[in-house]
Formats: structure tokens, sequence, C-alpha cells
């Protein structure tokens, strides 16, 4: 957990790899993860996007479950399915996404 109000290095690295995420597209938790160098650590990306503060300009809204679906809930859920019908995302029948068309990946960063 970060201490005070300083978010801790591994939520950095996550922020930064959602970052990547491009408009249009959307990412796992578990990609997510994968792509920060994070092992078994998607839980971990949804508490890292869960602990944002309002206002952040962290696209936390591209990234879904494993299913293609939102997990949140209440007026998060609509208020993330709406950014990304905006963002030209769209959902089929069960209110999910098709990873296979609207998946990012990630490209591996040069060092």
């Amino acid at each position: 957990m970060p201490i005070g109000n300083a978010p801790s290095t591994t939520y950095q690295t996550i922020y930064s790899t959602v970052r990547r995420i491009p408009q249009g597209r959307v990412a796992s938790y578990g990609q997510v993860a994968a792509a920060a160098g994070l092992t078994n650590a998607a839980r971990q990306v949804g508490y890292a996007l869960h602990a944002l503060p309002t206002g952040s300009t962290v696209p936390w809204h591209r990234v879904l479950n494993a299913q293609g679906a939102i997990s949140l809930r209440d007026h998060h859920a609509l208020t993330q399915r709406m950014l990304l019908t905006e963002e030209g995302i769209r959902f089929d029948e069960r209110g999910r996404v098709d990873l296979a068309r609207f998946g990012w990946t990630p490209r591996r960063r040069r060092r």
C-alpha cells in the first residue's frame, strides 16, 4: 500500500503501462500486469486503478476483465462504458468487448 499520499513504484509502473493503451483499444487487468513486468498481478492492477485520485489523466476506463467485460458496478460501470463507447469501442449483447478486435497488443519497450 502506498505510504502517505505517494503512490508506490509498482503503482506508478502500472499507471505508466495503462497510459500506453491507445484510444479505441482496451486491455485486460492481466495484460496490463504482464506488460508492466508484474507476475500474477491482475488484482494489483485493479487495486492501483481503484486508488487513482479523482481527475487523474490515467485512462483507467481502457482496462477490462479477461472476458472483455466491465468489472465495476453501479455508476462507475456506466461511466466506463460511456467513455469506451465515445472512443468507438463496441459492446456485444452480453456487455462484452471483442478483445480480438479492440484489444491492445503492447510493443516491447526499448531499453
